[in-house]
């Protein structure tokens, strides 16, 4: 009970704060980043279909790339299809399924994929799940650690091979997590990842955002080393790793506090303010969408991997590293977790 609470509340606070930096950040209009067209490139958005996922599929659509809308919101499908190709221009554009909760469902739609023989250089790892009630999978994991974490985690191992073949020097391939600063309340609980023992969902949704965090900046480790976990370690231990640019940059991203339906599982309380202030002091599903949009392909980002996120100022202003915490960056807990992650997904 008081550990539930104490973890509401933490998470209530960082949003208060959060939501004060917005509105003291100027918001640059309706301005769209200046990035080159992408004709050619390939790009999957997880949770396409709705909000944040939907503007960034958008985005990656009027540059001209080809993107596939991966999720499992199969009712929404054809009109948010539709709707990126109208926005767009870009016929370009198809669905599909996906549920990030079944690791069954994460494989056969990366086989499904690869049977269209087609490069993949953009992967956004975008949908999730907020402050649901325990609830476990058909794996039997927790729902925020499986959907926003250890899916994502899978789908990336899996596609890892493909991104690595369509990345060439100087036009790399990209990975985008997307993640929260929420991060920044999260614990890695090795002993309890599935939060049986005590369970608060916004203690396992902050979990899961750090987890995303953990592997991205473990996953770039891995890519700047070579071909494995393995031999970083090694040339870690050596002190002289390989500086090679790698084929493939991972990146996280913060998009803010943005105004979506993530929030319905909140109290009512926090339900209230978004309803009442959200078209004011939260970010529209487009302008975060932006950041998104950036990190999968600004020129400036190039063969830059391995960082967090944020807009700069103004919405036209381009995308900044932000403070990750220490946490994020504790290389023994990157590994271990990375571990278990690959005996959990069998990866």
């Amino acid at each position: 009970m008081w550990l539930r609470l104490w973890a509401a509340l933490r998470v209530y606070a960082l949003g208060l704060a959060e939501l004060a930096a917005q509105l003291l950040r100027p918001r640059g209009g309706r301005r769209e980043p200046a990035l080159p067209p992408q004709p050619g490139r390939v790009a999957i958005v997880t949770g396409g279909t709705d909000g944040l996922g939907l503007a960034a599929a958008r985005e990656l659509a009027r540059l001209r790339m080809r993107v596939l809308l991966a999720g499992n919101n199969t009712s929404r499908a054809e009109a948010a299809v539709r709707d990126v190709r109208e926005y767009s221009g870009n016929d370009q554009v198809e669905f599909m399924y996906l549920d990030l909760g079944s690791q069954h469902s994460v494989r056969e739609f990366v086989r499904e994929f690869k049977a269209k023989q087609i490069p993949l250089h953009v992967l956004v790892n975008n949908a999730g799940v907020m402050m649901v009630p325990r609830r476990l999978t058909p794996d039997g994991l927790e729902e925020h650690f499986a959907v926003n974490y250890l899916g994502h985690f899978l789908l990336t191992m899996l596609l890892l091979d493909l991104l690595r073949a369509s990345g060439t020097p100087g036009r790399t391939a990209r990975v985008v997590n997307v993640t929260s600063a929420t991060h920044h309340l999260g614990y890695i609980c090795m002993e309890d990842l599935q939060g049986s023992r005590a369970y608060s969902p916004h203690a396992a949704y902050a979990q899961s955002k750090l987890a995303l965090l953990l592997f991205t900046f473990r996953l770039q480790r891995v890519l700047s080393a070579g071909e494995d976990e393995e031999e970083e370690e090694e040339e870690e231990e050596e002190g002289a790793g390989r500086h090679d640019a790698p084929l493939v940059t991972v990146n996280a991203v913060d998009p803010g506090v943005v105004d979506t339906g993530l929030y319905r599982h909140l109290w009512w309380g926090p339900r209230l303010v978004q309803r009442l202030l959200g078209r004011w002091a939260f970010k529209a599903p487009w302008e975060a969408a932006r950041l998104l949009a950036l990190a999968a392909a600004d020129p400036a980002l190039e063969a830059r991997g391995g960082r967090l996120l944020r807009m700069r100022g103004a919405g036209g202003g381009g995308a900044e590293e932000a403070r990750a915490h220490a946490r994020a960056r504790d290389v023994a807990l990157q590994r271990a977790l990375w571990a278990r992650s690959r005996r959990l997904a069998r990866a």
